[in-house]
């Protein structure tokens, strides 16, 4: 008699966690152009600053998560380090937060946290880029 164990691994678990968590940064970006369209009723365009900057964080946001996402996986499928992931997904976690909070804060003008959420974000998609390039080098 043999006792069969089977075990479920998920695929891309840290891949998984940081598009959940921006996913829903995402949607509270999407759901205060929402709120400012529906409290100013503008139902297409931009009829003032505030539904401007709401529109324009919440689209900057949808610009980087999903390319950042796909080098994430990419990254994950072929054997990057669990602690790099993390590393990585922590700091573009925080960069957009950071930078959606900074450029709600100065209606889309210059702002600390719009500053260095950027250049979190650009720093994390250079070095998964980068991560990348190295893992699948040798595969060319």
């Amino acid at each position: 008699m043999s006792l069969k164990i089977e075990v479920y691994m998920p695929l891309l678990p840290i891949t998984a966690l940081y598009a959940a968590l921006l996913a829903l940064i995402l949607l509270h970006l999407a759901f205060q152009v929402v709120k400012v369209r529906q409290r100013h009723k503008a139902g297409l365009g931009h009829k003032n600053d505030e539904l401007l900057v709401a529109g324009r964080n919440h689209a900057n946001a949808a610009e980087y998560i999903p390319i950042t996402l796909i080098l994430f996986a990419l990254a994950e499928l072929n054997g990057a380090s669990n602690l790099i992931l993390h590393i990585i997904g922590c700091v573009f976690l925080s960069a957009r937060i950071i930078h959606a909070w900074g450029f709600t804060t100065s209606k889309g003008l210059t702002h600390p946290g719009r500053y260095w959420g950027t250049v979190g974000t650009f720093v994390c998609l250079i070095v998964l880029a980068l991560l990348n390039l190295y893992l699948s080098w040798p595969y060319l």
